[in-house]
């Protein structure tokens, strides 16, 4: 039976070598001209790499390989790679198994990365699901490869089969003959049955990092002869969201766009993105409350022809990239951002809380999807920014309530946001008494009331009447003094004291002390210990103390455990109680006694033999 039957393409003639060109005017797009023909010439693989050459190295080559990952990062060239490195030979026969080291093109080589060699078998699973094109393969596995040393069949998107394909496939997969592999390659890897990734080696291709596509990038641009700015390709490596074949395409796009040097406005213009640096004052705008400013920039790119999605998109980018710098600021050293993004980024880390991101984070992701949906966008975007711009500095509910708390019988202090300026109105800001009132009747019946902390507190209408009629407030309760740990025994004892248990038994037998003082614990972790240990201990320290805690895990070694301490104190005790000549002679009289040593709490270290005579019992004192 004839095997070319199985394959999706159909034999072609040779491509043209990478040029700009074919001699008939066939222009080759840069993701088939500098498609990857080794496995050095793979980026941001390193793992897969790895395995595979280990693999080819000592011998272990699987019957069945299965890539998974997104769009665009390798799977059907890494299967070819597979296949040519499986096929590798050379014109003198120097040569004589599978190999990963391709200097140069074997016989087979350029056959197989053009997809038209008679062993090496593609077929596409989105066009052929049905289980006569599997019953088809079965069939002609058995035959041995014409040429080749293996042959090798390639199934692209395998998720595609029907579940009567996957079953026919089952037994040819799991015992084939040693002349065949597989490589099957997928987006979708939850919809492959587990009957067929039980038989397969499983290759997770991940996403390619934004710098090393810049690099990828630049390189090529060289290649090419083609200028390009950095912060250009800092913006297509972003936009290609990890994928090396989006990335190409991009770049080939920005290129015929440009017609000349490539430029990041050029490119901001083509896939119709903000600028950044405008999308950062957007950004300044809001953080400091300038609804003014914020109107006037949103507006600006607006008539520019910036869509409003886009504009929160890019704004709730920034408030992740600007987050991610606050929490490890290394990221602000990548350079596949701007120089302005990072320095902007540094300084905004710096200033803002992480209360303040997170919220503004929310808003803007809920407000994406108003403005999808809304009838008039650019107005829908405008009330998205009014409230951001207004809750920008607000405190949280427990923050309002402990300035309440705080303020005693005095002018409550200025809640942020309540007061100012905010485009031109102010708001009053009612005081203390009139917000913490001991009872709903001393306030005028006009004014509705709400009970905010157990305390009846007037909605807008009556801030004004109680503000005329003040009422005396209850003198506060004096807080009780903060306890202060300074030792490690101090913070057992207090979890003993607090009838907690289970986190005394966590610091006795999980955790090594690297350094305590006053609000700051730092402790090495066992690999017996809970993952949720650091966070729950910092709250109930919280809880116990009356004052804020800081809690962190640290690579230093530490000193040992308690029980360990604990247990070598009780080696060291038997060994100097077997030492004692009085309790040698003692046990060679009753050979198989064992000896015990403990001490009690009013007590010195006893030292006892388990023998059947109580009164053989020995004093360390005597």
């Amino acid at each position: 039976m004839s095997d070319t039957g199985l394959s999706a393409r159909p034999p072609a003639a040779p491509e043209q070598p990478a040029s700009v060109s074919t001699p008939g005017g066939a222009y080759r797009v840069l993701a088939r001209k500098y498609r990857p023909n080794s496995f050095e010439d793979l980026i941001g693989q390193e793992a897969v790499v790895r395995t595979v050459s280990n693999a080819f190295d000592t011998g272990r080559i699987p019957q069945a390989w299965i890539l998974t990952g997104v769009r665009g990062v390798g799977k059907t060239t890494t299967a070819r790679i597979l296949a040519r490195a499986l096929n590798y030979e050379l014109p003198d026969g120097s040569v004589k198994g599978p190999t990963i080291h391709m200097p140069v093109h074997g016989v087979h080589c350029k056959a197989i990365m053009e997809s038209r060699h008679m062993d090496v078998l593609e077929m596409d699973a989105a066009s052929h699901t049905g289980v006569d094109d599997v019953r088809q393969i079965n069939d002609s596995v058995r035959y041995a490869p014409a040429s080749a040393r293996y042959k090798v069949y390639i199934i692209d998107e395998v998720h595609m089969l029907s579940t009567a394909a996957f079953n026919a496939f089952l037994k040819t997969l799991e015992e084939p003959p040693e002349h065949a592999k597989f490589v099957f390659a997928t987006t979708e890897i939850r919809k492959v049955p587990v009957t067929v990734l039980s038989r397969c080696q499983r290759f997770d291709l991940r996403r390619v990092e934004a710098d090393v596509l810049m690099n990828h990038l630049s390189n090529i641009a060289q290649k090419e002869g083609v200028e390009v700015e950095p912060e250009a390709l800092g913006i297509v490596a972003r936009a290609a969201e990890g994928s090396v074949r989006d990335s190409l395409s991009l770049f080939d796009q920005a290129i015929a766009h440009a017609a000349g040097v490539v430029r990041a406005d050029a490119v901001r213009q083509m896939l119709g993105l903000a600028d950044r640096t405008r999308v950062i004052e957007l950004f300044d705008a809001l953080a400091r409350g300038d609804i003014a400013a914020a109107f006037a920039e949103f507006r600006d790119q607006y008539d520019t022809g910036a869509d409003p999605v886009v504009v929160l998109s890019d704004l709730a980018e920034f408030v992740n990239f600007v987050t991610r710098v606050k929490i490890v600021p290394a990221i602000a050293d990548n350079v596949a951002f701007g120089e302005t993004e990072r320095v902007r980024g540094r300084e905004f880390a710096a200033k803002l809380s992480m209360r303040v991101l997170s919220r503004m984070w929310q808003m803007l992701l809920k407000g994406v999807a108003e403005v999808q949906g809304a009838t008039r966008p650019a107005a829908a975007a405008e009330m998205v920014l009014v409230r951001i711009a207004y809750a920008a500095d607000l405190p949280t509910p427990e923050e309002a309530l402990r300035m309440l708390q705080q303020s005693g019988g005095g002018d409550a202090p200025a809640i942020p946001g309540g007061g100012g300026t905010r485009g031109g109105s102010s708001a009053p800001v009612a005081s203390a008494a009139s917000l913490s009132a001991p009872s709903a009747a001393a306030l005028p019946r006009s004014a509705p009331t709400m009970s905010v902390g157990g305390a009846p507190t007037m909605l807008r209408g009556g801030l004004d009447n109680a503000a005329r009629s003040p009422v005396s407030a209850p003198a506060p309760e004096p807080e009780p003094p903060a306890l202060k740990i300074t030792t490690f025994p101090q913070l057992v004892a207090l979890a003993s004291e607090k009838r907690d248990v289970m986190t005394r038994l966590a610091l006795e037998a999980d955790v090594r002390l690297v350094r305590i003082e006053d609000g700051r614990l730092e402790l090495a972790l066992e690999p017996t210990a809970s993952r949720s240990l650091i966070n729950e201990l910092g709250r109930k320290l919280e809880q116990w103390t009356g004052r804020r805690w800081t809690v962190i895990v640290s690579n230093a070694p530490g000193q040992p455990t308690l029980r360990r301490q604990s247990e070598a104190q009780q080696n060291e005790r038997e060994r100097a109680a077997e030492n004692d000549p009085r309790v040698q002679e003692v046990l060679a009289r009753f050979p198989g006694a064992k000896l015990t040593v403990r001490r009690l709490a009013s007590e010195p270290v006893e030292i006892e033999s388990d023998m059947d005579d109580p009164s053989e019992r020995i004093d360390e004192d005597d």
